[in-house]
């Protein structure tokens, strides 16, 4: 039989548990939350552009409009003809349909354009801790916590596989999510998606100073701790 999720949901105003760290609030949950479009300016499925990203854009039939370019600090682009476009938060679908109506009439009877990813430095999770090669990573199509680790080099000999922390920002709102890796691979629990914004870090140091002697009382072999951090 799957075990209930810990259901401990504390007030801002209440008393801490004795043993949990003040400043960590478990929820009613067995999941983070999913990030919004507003959280991450690009950080959901399907792929969002964001500042500093590379595209290539091609206008089908015009030659001379076609062109890689790269998304300024304020997610805008400089295209010919069209000037400025608000590029970030888009699909590269969405920006190809923006381009195609402002040149449509004006300038090219029937636009055909398409939208390619070169480079991303905006849709990014950080993998820190006791892995091969801590560092950044571009999170494009699916991308879960077990992919997120093992493009990262996979675990040391040091890591402790229960203590792996996700960290992700919804709604202003500072998550913290406790899984176990050993009990993912034994299918135990889902493998959870991850977005451009999470940290992930394989450090039994740092799980046990958020959750303390609640990993003692919940080994996580059937689901994970979510907890709202301050």
């Amino acid at each position: 039989m799957r075990a209930l999720p810990i259901l401990l949901l504390l007030s801002a105003c209440s008393t801490p548990q004795m043993g949990t760290s003040p400043n960590t609030q478990l929820v009613e949950n067995n999941s983070l939350p999913m990030p919004s479009r507003a959280d991450v300016v690009a950080a959901s499925r399907p792929y969002l552009i964001g500042p500093f990203d590379k595209l290539h854009i091609d206008v089908f039939g015009v030659a001379d409009l076609a062109r890689e370019v790269q998304i300024d600090a304020s997610g805008r682009l400089s295209f010919p003809l069209i000037g400025v476009v608000e590029a970030a938060g888009l699909t590269p679908g969405e920006l190809a349909a923006a381009i195609e109506a402002r040149l449509t009439g004006r300038f090219v009877r029937q636009p055909q354009v398409t939208v390619n990813l070169i480079e991303t430095v905006s849709q990014v999770i950080t993998v820190d801790g006791e892995v091969g090669e801590p560092g950044l990573y571009p999170v494009i199509g699916d991308m879960t916590l077990i992919r997120a680790v093992a493009t990262a080099g996979g675990t040391t000999q040091l890591a402790g596989l229960e203590n792996v922390v996700v960290f992700r920002t919804v709604e202003g709102q500072r998550y913290a999510g406790l899984y176990n890796l050993k009990a993912i691979r034994q299918g135990n629990y889902e493998d959870p998606q991850m977005y451009a914004g999470d940290v992930i870090v394989v450090s039994e140091s740092t799980a046990r100073r958020l959750f303390r002697d609640l990993l003692t009382a919940a080994p996580l072999l059937t689901t994970p701790i979510i907890a709202l951090t301050r």
